[in-house]
């Protein structure tokens, strides 16, 4: 049986360039296990000099990783025979084409570098935009990884997150808690008043200043609407906001409340209009 003559020439061509195929194969997977091997140093080691911002470690391994990629193909390219100049004259004439076709890909990069740059959010944060809500992870080159609150892998990419409003629950030092308190209007508000305050004053998350106060909000057929106000550092306000709204209840119903009617009527809610989700980073 004879090789096909369309055959000959590409085989020739394989057992005469055999070694120099077997280098840019050899280039190709070095450069592979050195891209990964670099991009993992640089995020495991960067956090850890002086003065670099954390929030840079992500950005610059993947930069490193593709750079070191993309480094590694020209020059298995080259070792076969592909001079510069006709990879750049590829890479010119498929620019706009590239560009046309990755706006999306290339607008992530930009939104992740001014993400950084300006530091709207910072890794270890809580924050809600683009109609999410977490602790962010990493930010990377294309999209912002979040870990929700309940244990959810959330990823967006930096372009929704940038060109939406950001709120960050975590960049304060410290937050006020609403407790909305509804009592029936046959309980005494002075003393209500008093409970309450003595609640946020007893519990030593509650900062002195500004100092915890109770309001009346509003009245509504036969309640009272009151909202009880008070400052606490960031890192303590869900367990503070726990706790104050399960004491207030428990000390109404025991020291005002006389019959089983007027316990029923005493409900007690984080205000909704104060949004209460995870501000401690890693947990």
């Amino acid at each position: 049986m004879t090789i096909p003559d369309f055959l000959m020439i590409p085989l020739a061509w394989l057992w005469a360039n055999a070694l120099t195929l077997l280098a840019a194969i050899a280039v190709l997977a070095i450069g592979w296990q050195l891209a990964r091997l670099a991009s993992r140093a640089i995020k495991r080691l960067l956090p850890l000099a002086y003065g670099i911002d954390r929030n840079f470690a992500p950005l610059l391994s993947q930069v490193a990783r593709y750079g070191i990629i993309i480094l590694s193909v020209v020059t298995a390219l080259n070792l076969l025979g592909v001079s510069n100049a006709s990879i750049l004259t590829v890479l010119g004439a498929a620019g706009l084409a590239v560009a046309l076709a990755l706006q999306g890909t290339l607008a992530n990069i930009a939104a992740g570098i001014m993400l950084i740059w300006l530091r709207p959010i910072s890794i270890g944060e809580f924050i809600q935009g683009d109609g999410v809500a977490g602790v962010v992870v990493e930010i990377g080159l294309f999209g912002t990884r979040l870990r929700s609150s309940s244990g959810l892998y959330i990823f967006t990419p930096n372009q929704k997150l940038w060109a939406s409003a950001i709120t960050n629950h975590s960049r304060e030092p410290r937050r006020r808690i609403d407790v909305n308190v509804s009592l029936p209007d046959t309980i005494d508000i002075a003393k209500s008043r008093k409970v309450l305050l003595r609640i946020a004053g007893d519990d030593k998350r509650v900062l002195a200043d500004p100092a915890p106060n109770v309001h009346v909000e509003s009245f509504s057929g036969a309640a009272v609407n009151l909202q009880l106000r008070a400052w606490v550092a960031t890192p303590d306000y869900l367990e503070t906001l726990y706790a104050l709204t399960e004491e207030a209840k428990v000390s109404l119903n025991r020291e005002l409340a006389g019959s089983k009617a007027d316990k029923a009527g005493i409900t007690v809610a984080p205000d909704p209009a104060n949004p209460s989700p995870e501000t401690q980073a890693g947990s």
